[in-house]
């Protein structure tokens, strides 16, 4: 006989984990009692949306499904934020959570919460088990469903009787066959050439690159395709690192964040080559604007998105990689080189000094220096407020990734992310940027990274306030900075030292640049401080 809470053990094993992030509670004990016995490591967090957020960072450092685990009630629930992040930015995630025993559901009982209920909306799937027997078949469609297709969240809700409850024998399916869930992978051919037949008769083509482009490895064949034909390439937020920062075909980021160059290429552009990317608001604010004068090309593996937000002239639904290797072996197209001098004087012509403060450190100038120190293939994770624009805008990305709460803006992202990073990737250089209001959102991972001895950097952009809100109410609200002003507490660096970390406070960029170099060569984990004015803008 076996019980239900050995089961899961072993489908995670057939699943080839490695590792989960999670936080005990009753309802889940048989569940990591059962862990306890095998090489599956279980890294405590110390609150469940850092646990997501962990196997977030995990998930796409490691190219492999996250695993994250919770209790029933509030952790459960707690570890909602971090599920709803990683479906908007489409991460493979398996996200399981004890649950009350089966005959008390819909009692009230204590710590009960109907989870698969409040994840609907942020779930590519979700699962409440009602019998021993079917868990080997929930695990593997869970795996499945969240890896393939658009990546995304699954959730598996397991009663605490199931864990408990035992079957005679353990047999894992070996395929899946899921009635109405079959993602086209493979472009339409006609499609396709009617792509390209568009693409032949374009005189300002560009290629909006999103994070579709990295979740599906298409980074490659991208960048061929870019090279081959010598379209330019502008990115969303969640695709930069697609191409080279200092490739003469990479524009910038687009967006209301963005930089001017990018934006206005395209605006004048007669075509739109959209590559895994659903251009939000936040990347594109008037898409009518864009489709009045130029031709789309939609590519995506998600149908859904497809034309949701812009306007499109041709879809072609399948796998980016598919896709691009298909129009490889048929484009035969440069892009005009009078296209490409207009944009290179648009980049000259938008740039403009970074503004700078006596006193304190200059963030954009400062991540340039760091981009450069870095090992190739490091990973920077930034959170959200302005020092993800300022890493957005001022990291220079080579051969390495780069992390970020893009499609939820979660604040408190960067730390537990990098955790996941960490153990995904323990030779690489991992840097969290943050802001000193988003790393007060978890800070307390800082036990974590301490309890296991992770060589993780963390660059704290101190200006004491909550900067892209404090921003706005300059911009918008005459300067009333209603709940916006966080003052100089806490010490960051008493905090730090508390865990036993390593710390540093900077007031400038010489002495940030100095700090930063320090820090890179330790093989222990480090908080750098760097204090910046309160007024830097965001770009």
């Amino acid at each position: 006989m076996i019980s239900g809470a050995e089961i899961m053990v072993k489908c995670l094993q057939e699943e080839g984990v490695s590792i989960v992030f999670g936080y005990p509670g009753a309802v889940i004990c048989p569940f990591f009692d059962k862990l306890y016995d095998t090489d599956i490591k279980a890294v405590l967090v110390r609150q469940e949306q850092n646990a997501a957020h962990a196997a977030s960072g995990y998930a796409r450092a490691a190219s492999k499904v996250g695993v994250c685990v919770a209790t029933s009630g509030p952790g459960a629930l707690n570890m909602i934020t971090g599920i709803a992040t990683a479906y908007m930015d489409s991460i493979p995630m398996v996200a399981i959570t004890g649950q009350v025993k089966s005959d008390v559901l819909g009692r009230d009982v204590f710590q009960e919460a109907d989870i698969t209920g409040a994840c609907e909306s942020f779930v590519k799937h979700s699962y409440l088990v009602k019998d021993t027997a079917d868990l080997p078949r929930v695990f593997k469609e869970a795996f499945h469903i969240a890896a393939t297709g658009r990546p995304g969240p699954v959730l598996i809700d397991v009663p605490v009787d199931i864990q408990q409850g035992e079957i005679e024998e353990f047999v894992y399916p070996e395929k899946v066959n899921i009635i109405g869930y079959k993602p086209s992978v493979q472009g339409h051919p006609m499609q396709i050439k009617r792509a390209l037949e568009v693409l032949a008769n374009s005189k300002r083509p560009v290629i909006c690159v999103g994070g579709g482009v990295l979740t599906s490895g298409a980074k490659p064949k991208l960048r061929e395709f870019a090279q081959l034909t010598n379209i330019p390439v502008v990115s969303t937020m969640m695709g930069i690192g697609v191409m080279p920062s200092d490739s003469p075909l990479y524009v910038g980021m687009i967006g209301s964040h963005g930089i001017k160059a990018a934006n206005k290429t395209i605006h004048e552009s007669d075509l739109v080559i959209l590559c895994g990317a659903r251009v939000g608001d936040r990347a594109v604010a008037s898409p009518d604007q864009v489709v009045q004068h130029a031709n789309v090309i939609h590519i995506d593996i998600d149908p859904a998105e497809i034309g949701k937000n812009m306007k499109t002239t041709i879809p072609i639904v399948g796998d980016l990689k598919n896709v691009l290797a298909q129009m490889l072996k048929d484009v035969s197209y440069t892009a005009p080189r009078e296209w490409l001098d207009s944009i290179a004087r648009w980049k000259d012509d938008f740039a403009k000094p970074y503004t700078k403060f006596d006193g304190f450190v200059e963030p954009q100038g400062f991540l340039e220096k760091l981009s450069s120190q870095l090992k190739p293939k490091a990973i920077l994770i930034a959170d959200v407020g302005q020092n993800q624009i300022w890493c957005a805008n001022s990291y220079k990305m080579s051969d390495g990734r780069f992390f970020t709460s893009g499609g939820m803006g979660t604040m408190g992202y960067s730390v537990p992310a990098a955790v996941g990073a960490k153990f995904a990737r323990p030779t690489r250089d991992v840097v969290a940027v943050c802001g000193d209001g988003s790393f007060q959102m978890s800070l307390n991972e800082l036990a974590t990274i301490a309890q296991n001895h992770l060589n993780v950097k963390i660059i704290v952009m101190r200006n004491t306030v909550l900067g892209m809100v404090h921003e706005l109410q300059d911009i918008h609200y005459n300067s009333r900075y209603a709940v916006t002003e966080l003052e100089d507490v806490p010490d960051f660096m008493k905090i730090a030292d508390a865990y036993g970390i390593e710390t540093a406070f900077v007031s400038s960029n010489e002495e940030a640049e100095e700090c930063s170099r320090k820090m890179l060569k330790s093989d222990k984990p480090f908080v750098l401080v760097c204090n910046v004015h309160p007024r830097t803008p965001s770009k």
